[in-house]
């Protein structure tokens, strides 16, 4: 059953598994222009397939109210919204504009980490709030922008990635190959078209989401074994 709820901000975020004990927090990407926010198809899709496969994840789609990086504070507004809505340990999934917002709100209390969707990471950005947890990168080998056409270069993306490497955080990044920006777009009917190598992006997400779940069963057990070592999933990776 999916649900769509107005967050505190005068966002919406689509809930798929809602009774799931963690989270998965998918924030879109944006434009140039500021307009208002859609649903991101790549996100979506993503929703559709994999909301099934893990019924213990409980997933947020997040559409902003403007969707630009003219806004970007706005964007971050909303997404932490999404976070405190969810109010569980939560993986933020952002796409493109998304994992610069991702990134921006990862020092939340409840975010576990951040999974980059052809991310982008502008060179300004602080990177504060990923200490301490996990940032892996997706990125399609034949991205980039061409005039008309939204894309992040996997070279810009990579650049960002070994940023957040040289501050000590764990992470991986793959390409994609022959992957395009992202796993699907939206025709003007509402309908989604899936772009080429789909798969592989619901594939290398639904991976990243398993190791996900894993990471905070173990984490539950420890804190059952031992009260006094109560601490988030990220902190139990660091420690082992």
């Amino acid at each position: 059953m999916t649900r769509t709820v107005q967050l505190t901000t005068g966002a919406e975020a689509r809930l798929h598994n809602e009774a799931g004990t963690i989270a998965v927090v998918l924030v879109n990407g944006g434009s140039a222009r500021a307009v208002p926010g859609t649903w991101s198809a790549t996100s979506e899709l993503l929703a559709n397939e994999l909301a099934p496969q893990f019924p213990e994840l409980a997933f947020a789609e997040v559409r902003y109210r403007i969707k630009t990086w003219k806004e970007f504070d706005s964007c971050t507004a909303d997404a932490r919204a999404a976070l405190d809505l969810v109010a569980r340990p939560a993986l933020l999934v952002g796409f493109s504009m998304g994992g610069a917002v991702s990134i921006g709100v990862a020092g939340h209390p409840a975010a576990a980490g951040v999974l980059g969707l052809a991310p982008w990471i502008p060179e300004q950005l602080p990177l504060d709030g990923l200490h301490g947890k996990r940032f892996d990168v997706l990125h399609g080998s034949w991205d980039r922008y061409l005039p008309g056409i939204p894309g992040v270069s996997a070279e810009s993306s990579k650049r960002g990635f070994e940023r957040v490497r040289a501050l000590g955080i764990e992470g991986t990044y793959t390409l994609i190959q022959r992957g395009l920006h992202g796993a699907a777009l939206r025709r003007r009917s509402g309908a989604i078209v899936r772009l080429p190598r789909a798969a592989a992006w619901i594939d290398g997400v639904g991976e990243r989401l398993g190791l996900f779940q894993a990471e905070a069963i173990i984490g539950t057990d420890i804190a059952s074994a031992d009260p006094s070592a109560r601490r988030s999933p990220a902190a139990t990776r660091e420690a082992g």
